[in-house]
């Protein structure tokens, strides 16, 4: 190799890097953060989809995490911004890191993948569009991901906090 070219596993490495020093820093702020609060829970850290995941997950499946995820997990969503500007101010680049508090997020991505579903079967029943309830830019991810794996397209429409999904016909 010569200077200053690079392979693309030197920058697959180089991303990965990046992305655990991601997931170190937030998992210092968030121990921090259960310390504070004085709240058990482990952290777990991981890399999916070229994005850091961190997830606070508690032996006892804990009724103090459910505090940490709030109604529809608004108490979550703000968790992780406030992880995010933590890696931000550590690291000088905006992050793109998921947080998960007692694996709400997966279940949530679990049921939202089979809402996606459910809906593009609808469409192709019905040959007509299918609006969904406003949902957070993470929820609307999670369907159009769904409809588009069921062979038919979406598009998010409305004004923030009211965007929603509306599947349509192929």
């Amino acid at each position: 190799m010569t200077e200053g070219t690079t392979s693309a596993a030197a920058e697959g490495a180089d991303t990965l890097t990046r992305l655990e020093q991601e997931g170190e820093i937030a998992a210092d702020y968030l121990e921090g953060l259960l310390d504070i609060a004085d709240l058990d829970g482990d952290i777990d850290m991981d890399v999916e989809a070229d994005r850091a995941a961190v997830s606070i997950i508690s032996d006892a499946g804990s009724r103090d995490l459910q505090k940490l995820v709030g109604r529809d997990g608004e108490v979550l969503e703000a968790l992780q911004e406030l992880t995010r500007l933590a890696v931000h101010r550590e690291t000088g680049d905006r992050s793109r890191l998921m947080l998960d508090i007692g694996g709400y997020r997966a279940q949530k991505r679990a049921e939202l993948s089979e809402l996606g579903a459910k809906a593009a079967a609808d469409v192709r029943n019905t040959g007509e569009p299918v609006k969904l309830k406003p949902m957070s830019p993470f929820e609307r991810k999670v369907v159009h991901d769904a409809v588009k794996a069921a062979g038919l397209r979406s598009e998010s429409e409305g004004e923030e906090p009211q965007r929603f999904v509306v599947v349509l016909p192929a």
